[in-house]
């Protein structure tokens, strides 16, 4: 069910509509037997249009929508009638939804706010009749433009999660639990890896009735940027995130060794993602003592903020929310 509900990639075959041919006419009737040009234009092929909608959070709605086919613009007429617009067809997508071009792989759209529109296929321009092309010294233009072909080729949309703060680690390090008790998201929770196959996102209620979005995301692995495990399907959803909060189990055989893969596959996939604030948990705190936790405290880097959890007894969960709350009202880069 996780697998068939949440759908972060699809691609659509779009064409959008071709422009009506101008008119090619001259006004008659009784009254006027060799009246002058009054072709109209031709109407505007429809566009393929992409528009922000906050209430959806998957690509699921567009599986089974594969073939876009828009409007043409009619043809235009006599006394100087514009044909008829091929009627947009308006394509809705969760925020952070990327467009691109199968075959160049350029980025054509990027919807981030609700209610946002982007011509993803613009629709070709109609003709200019006849009558536009009359000048004193040809009153009686005998040609019309063509309207101008729509486009057409496969778009692929990807998701990428819209969240204040994504949690980053290996899998089984305690992600699911954690946000499962700091927001009312109920992912799902199992002692093998990879539990959690698509993001999870849940609000966490902070102090005044403040809040910010927090994303469980599908566990990295050492080669996740080349492709291994779950690969570039989660490096996606982790590229908007604010901020990167690295979940370290405390049972890790190498805390900074652990830090470090991730780091690294960050980097490989896409080294703009260093920019971003970092914040540490070491997640399953409940059982060490003090001087193991000096132990881990000396293992980690000493620029980014670091602090003990546990999801099962509730310890430092407050304090992690404080910290994840003044990162991401603090511009510290």
């Amino acid at each position: 069910m996780e697998k068939s509900n949440f759908v972060d990639q699809i691609r659509i075959f779009c064409r959008s509509g071709h422009g009506g041919a101008g008119s090619k006419h001259f006004m008659r009737n009784k009254l006027t037997a060799m009246g002058g040009p009054d072709g109209g234009d031709g109407g505007r092929g429809a566009h393929i249009i992409l528009k922000g909608n906050s209430q959806l959070w998957t690509l699921l709605h567009l599986r089974y929508f594969k073939n876009v086919l828009a409007e043409n613009g009619e043809n235009g007429s006599k006394n100087n009638s514009t044909g008829k617009f091929g009627k947009d067809i308006i394509i809705e997508v969760p925020l952070g939804t990327v467009a691109r071009d199968e075959e160049t792989g350029e980025v054509v759209a990027e919807i981030l706010e609700n209610g946002q529109e982007i011509i993803l296929a613009k629709g070709g321009r109609g003709g200019l009749g006849n009558s536009n092309f009359a000048t004193p010294t040809n009153q009686a233009p005998e040609y019309a433009q063509p309207g101008e072909p729509g486009v057409e080729g496969w778009k692929v949309l990807e998701l990428k999660v819209l969240a204040d703060v994504g949690l980053v680690g290996f899998p089984n390090a305690g992600k699911s639990t954690l946000l499962s008790n700091i927001t009312a998201a109920k992912p799902k929770i199992a002692d093998y890896a990879f539990t959690t196959l698509v993001p999870q996102l849940g609000m966490v209620e902070y102090r005044d009735g403040k809040s910010f979005c927090i994303a469980d995301l599908p566990g990295i692995i050492e080669g996740a940027a080349e492709g291994k495990g779950l690969g570039h399907r989660f490096l996606r959803h982790i590229e908007r995130n604010s901020i990167l909060l690295f979940l370290i189990p405390a049972d890790s055989k190498d805390h900074k060794k652990e830090f470090d893969i991730l780091l690294n596959e960050l980097e490989e996939y896409n080294p703009e993602m260093l920019q971003k604030d970092f914040v540490i948990a070491v997640s399953k705190s409940d059982m060490l003592d003090d001087e193991l936790k000096e132990a881990i405290e000396s293992e980690l880097p000493h620029k980014i903020p670091h602090v003990f959890i546990s999801s099962v007894t509730g310890q430092g969960l407050q304090e992690l929310k404080d910290m994840l709350w003044k990162t991401l009202n603090t511009n510290t880069k």
